[in-house]
C-alpha cells in the first residue's frame, strides 16, 4: 500500500489502536504529503503515537472521541482540530478518520487519518477581514448600490459627511442627497456614461441631512458579473467643498482685480519665460492702441523704443521681481507712450521660472505727479494684482500697517486689532519669531534674504493658537529711506492634506499588490501539481486567470484505485471574492472525494454545502464532474449550468458535446442533477473548458466561439493533452491579438491511450 498512499497529494496516516483504555494509537504508515506537512521523515513517526502530532491545545481524548462517532451508518468521521509540525509550529486542519478493518474478523485494529491543511483558507479570512476594515475605516466616503440605485452599504465616512444614519440610507435611492444644484441633464448625462463607459468621475452637489448643500468629487464603477450586467455600483466620494469654496473666493477675487484693473486703465499682461506675452488685458488698445490679440506672441522688446531697446537689461534672465520699472513705448500710431511697469517671476519649487506676471500703467499725461503719486500707486497696484487670499503690509520695524478682509478670516485677529502690533508676535509660532527677526535685520542691512522676494512655504498661527502650513511671499518697497513690506499669504492646509493622503495611498497600493501577488501563489497552488499519466491515459489542465486572483478551478485525482475523479468549475467574478469562493468549493470537493459517491451525489452535497455563502456573497458556481472507471473505461458526469465538454471520438473522427441536466450551483438547495454515462474508446479525447476561452474577444468585437474550437480540438485531438492545451491557448492569444483577457481562461484535457 505505501507505494500507492505515496502517490496520494493529500496528506495520509494509518494507525493500528494498541490499547483501548486509555486509547493509544501507533502511527504504522504515512505518505510523503504526510512527512513534508509535519516536517519528519517517515521513519522519524513510523511506531510513533498519534498525540506526537496533536496540538497541546487539542483535548487528549480527541481521537477517542472522533471513533466513538463511528458505525456501521458513519464509516466517517470529519472534523476540525489543530496539529503541530516538528518545528513546534501549530496550524488548523481537517481531519477525515475512518476504519480500515473489521473487528469481527479479528484483525487489528486500523485507521486512516486523512488531513488537509486549512492555514491558506484562515489567511484568507483575515485578509478578507483587514479589506473591510479598510473601507470602513476609510477616510473617504464609500456607498454600493443594486443596478436600481437602492444602497445597500455605506461605510462611516459617508454617514458622517452626510449627517444621515445607516437606518436612514440602507434601501433608499442616493437621490434623497439631491441639493437640486445638478440638472436632470447632467445626471442623465452621468448614467449614459456610467452604462458605456463601466465608470464615470465628476464633481456634484448634494445636500447634508441638516439641508446643508456640499461638493463631493464622485469617482462610480459599475461592477459587473461574467455576462457583462451590471450587479452593484460602487461609488467613492470626497467633500470638496471647502476646495470649492477656496475656488470660488478665487475666482471672485480675479474677477475683482481684472474689473478694479480695467477701471483704472491698467494694462495686465503675462510672458512667457522668454518674455513673449502669453496674455493681454484690454486695457492695452487705450494704452497703446493694440487689441490684445494682436500683442499676444510678440517679444516685450518689440513694443520699446530704440533707446530703450538699446538700453534695457532683460529682466527674464535674472528672475528677479521688479517695480516702478519705467518703459518708454512706441504707440500704434507713432507716439511715445511712457509707462511704470511691475512684474513678478512665477517660479516652482524646484525654482524653474515659469512665467511673468505684471502690469503697466499709463503716466505719460501724468508724469509731472510722479514724484508725488508714485508711492500711493505701487501699493495700490501691488494689491490689485494679487491673487493670494491675505494680504498684510507692514513697516521696517515689523509693525503692521494695513490688514485686509482675507487676513482677518485667515488668522481670527479684526483689522483695527492687527494694525499697530508686530507681525511676528501676532501670527508665527513663538519658536520662529527670533529667526524672522534676524531675516528682516540681514535684509535691512544687505539687502539679500532667504525669505523677502520668495514663494516659501512656512508655519502660521491663528489666533485660537492652531498652527497651519501657508504659502508666503514678501515684497520690499522703499519709500525714502525705510522700506515697507507686502506679504501674500495663502492658506495650503487642504493641499498638504491631500499630499499626505497621495503619499498614504501610494504605500497601501504596494501593500495591496504585495499581497494580491502572495493570493496569487496561493492560489495556484490549490491546482494539480502536475498531469496525471499512466498506460491507460493521461489528464493535464491549465488556468489563465483575468487578473492576479481569478475565479476558475479545475481539478483530477484518485477516488479510490479504480475511480479518477476530473471537476472544472467558474465562480461569477475574478477578483478576491470569487477566488475565496473556489478554495470553499475546493476544500467540500475534497472532503466528498474521500467517501464513496457518483458525480451527481457530489454535485448535490456541493450544492447544499456551499449554498449559504454563495447566497450571501451574491456568486454562484457553474461546474461540470466527471468520473472515469478504469476498468470499464466508462466516464459518467453531472453538469451544474456549466458549458458541455466536446468529446472526440476516434472511431468516426468528430467531436460532439456532452451534457446534462442541472442549474447552476448556488441557485437554490436540493437540486436534481441529471447523471450520464459513456464508454470511452482507445483514442478518445476530452475537452473541458470555462466559457472564458469561448466568449474571448479579438479586437473587432468578434468572440472565439465553439465552432472555431470545435475545428482546432479535431485537428489536435490525436496529439498529447499538454500540446492540446498549449496550442489552443496560443491559437487564442493570436485570435485575441493579447495575453490579457477579461476573464479568467481553464482548459482541461482527458485523453484514453
Amino acid at each position: 500500500m505505501q507505494p500507492f498512499i505515496d502517490g496520494l497529494t493529500f496528506s495520509i496516516l494509518i494507525a493500528e489502536i494498541k490499547q483501548a483504555n486509555p486509547l493509544l494509537l501507533v502511527i504504522k504508515e504515512l505518505n510523503r504529503s504526510a512527512c513534508d506537512l509535519f516536517g519528519y521523515a517517515q521513519h522519524d513517526l513510523i511506531n510513533q503515537p498519534l498525540n506526537v502530532i496533536l496540538s497541546p491545545h487539542c483535548p487528549a481524548e480527541l481521537w477517542q472521541n472522533a471513533l466513538a462517532q463511528l458505525d456501521s451508518d458513519h464509516p466517517a468521521a470529519n472534523f476540525q482540530a489543530e496539529l503541530i509540525n516538528r518545528e513546534n509550529q501549530i496550524f488548523p486542519v481537517m481531519i477525515s478518520l475512518g476504519k480500515l478493518t473489521d473487528p469481527a474478523k479479528n484483525e487489528t485494529p486500523t485507521i486512516a487519518v486523512l488531513i488537509q491543511d486549512l492555514s491558506a483558507s484562515k489567511q484568507q479570512e483575515r485578509k478578507l477581514l483587514l479589506m473591510h476594515a479598510a473601507v470602513e475605516q476609510s477616510a473617504s466616503a464609500v456607498v454600493i448600490t443594486d443596478p436600481s440605485g437602492r444602497i445597500e452599504y455605506i461605510n462611516p465616512k459617508f454617514c458622517s459627511m452626510t449627517g444621515y444614519s445607516h437606518e436612514e440610507l440602507l434601501g433608499h435611492n442616493p437621490r434623497i442627497l439631491q441639493s437640486g444644484g445638478t440638472s436632470d441633464e447632467q445626471y442623465l448625462k452621468m448614467w449614459q456614461e456610467l452604462l458605456k463607459q463601466g465608470e464615470w468621475r465628476g464633481e456634484i452637489k448634494n445636500q447634508r441631512k441638516n439641508g446643508e448643500d456640499y461638493w463631493a468629487f464622485e469617482s462610480i464603477s459599475a461592477i459587473k458579473n461574467s455576462r457583462g450586467e451590471i450587479t452593484h455600483l460602487l461609488a467613492v466620494e470626497e467633500d470638496i467643498t471647502e476646495r470649492k469654496q477656496v475656488e470660488a473666493a478665487l475666482q471672485e477675487s480675479e474677477q475683482r482685480f481684472r474689473q478694479m484693473a480695467e477701471m483704472t486703465g491698467e494694462w495686465l499682461w503675462e510672458q512667457d519665460p522668454g518674455g513673449y506675452y502669453i496674455y493681454c488685458s484690454n486695457a492695452v488698445k487705450t494704452i497703446l492702441g493694440y487689441k490684445p490679440e494682436e500683442i499676444i506672441g510678440k517679444h516685450y522688446t518689440e513694443l520699446l523704443t530704440a533707446q530703450d531697446k538699446t538700453d534695457f537689461q532683460p529682466y527674464s534672465s535674472v528672475q528677479n521681481a521688479f517695480y516702478a520699472l519705467t518703459n518708454h513705448y512706441r504707440h500704434k500710431e507713432g507716439r511715445l507712450v511712457i509707462a511704470e511697469s511691475t512684474g513678478l517671476p512665477i517660479i516652482d519649487a524646484q525654482g524653474k521660472l515659469l512665467k511673468w506676471r505684471g502690469v503697466d500703467r499709463d503716466i505719460t499725461a501724468r508724469k509731472h505727479y510722479e514724484d508725488a503719486l508714485i508711492e500711493s500707486e505701487k501699493r495700490t497696484r501691488l494689491i490689485i494684482e494679487t491673487t493670494l487670499n491675505a494680504i498684510i503690509i507692514m513697516d521696517s520695524y515689523g509693525i503692521i500697517t494695513d490688514w485686509n478682509q482675507r487676513a482677518e478670516k485667515m488668522f481670527g485677529w479684526t483689522r483695527q486689532e492687527a494694525i499697530g502690533r508686530n507681525m511676528a508676535e501676532l501670527i508665527v509660532p513663538e519658536r520662529f519669531r527670533k529667526l524672522v527677526h534676524q531675516e528682516l535685520s540681514h535684509f535691512l542691512i544687505t539687502g539679500s534674504s532667504r525669505v523677502i522676494d520668495q514663494l516659501t512655504e512656512q508655519i502660521a498661527l491663528r489666533r485660537n493658537g492652531t498652527e497651519f502650513p501657508v504659502e508666503l511671499s514678501i515684497a520690499p518697497l522703499k519709500i525714502g529711506n525705510a522700506y515697507e513690506f507686502s506679504g501674500f499669504v495663502h492658506d495650503i492646509s487642504s493641499r498638504k492634506a491631500a499630499e499626505r493622503q497621495i503619499r498614504e495611498a501610494q504605500v497601501n497600493l504596494a501593500i495591496a499588490q504585495n499581497e494580491m501577488k502572495i493570493a496569487q501563489q496561493i492560489q495556484t497552488s490549490l491546482f494539480p501539481a502536475k498531469p496525471i499519466i499512466s498506460p491507460y491515459f493521461e489528464v493535464t489542465g491549465f488556468c489563465l486567470p483575468a487578473t492576479q486572483i481569478g475565479g476558475d478551478y479545475f481539478d483530477y485525482f484518485y477516488r479510490d484505485e479504480q475511480h479518477l475523479d476530473m471537476v472544472i468549475a467558474d465562480v461569477s467574478g475574478h477578483a478576491v471574492g470569487p477566488a475565496l469562493l473556489m478554495v470553499a468549493a475546493r476544500s467540500a470537493i475534497r472532503t466528498q472525494a474521500t467517501w464513496l459517491g457518483s458525480p451527481a451525489q457530489t454535485l448535490d452535497v456541493l450544492n447544499n454545502f456551499l449554498y449559504e455563502d454563495l447566497y450571501n456573497a451574491d456568486h454562484f458556481i457553474t461546474l461540470f464532474y466527471l468520473q472515469y472507471y478504469t476498468t470499464t473505461q466508462t466516464l459518467s458526469y453531472a453538469n451544474a449550468g456549466h458549458p458541455p465538454p466536446l468529446l472526440y471520438q476516434k472511431c468516426n473522427f468528430s467531436c460532439k458535446e456532452l451534457d446534462a441536466d442541472g442549474l447552476i450551483i448556488g441557485i437554490r438547495q436540493n437540486i436534481n442533477f441529471e447523471e450520464k454515462k459513456i464508454t470511452l474508446c482507445a483514442g478518445d479525447c476530452l475537452l473541458i473548458y470555462t466559457d472564458g476561452l469561448t466568449e474571448s474577444q479579438n479586437p473587432t468585437g468578434e468572440q472565439f466561439g465553439i465552432d472555431r474550437l470545435k475545428t482546432l480540438f479535431e485537428k489536435y485531438a490525436d496529439q498529447k493533452p499538454g500540446f492540446i492545451v498549449d496550442t489552443l491557448i496560443q491559437h487564442l492569444k493570436d485570435f485575441c491579438q493579447s495575453d490579457l483577457f477579461y476573464d479568467d481562461i481553464t482548459v482541461m484535457v482527458f485523453k484514453r491511450s
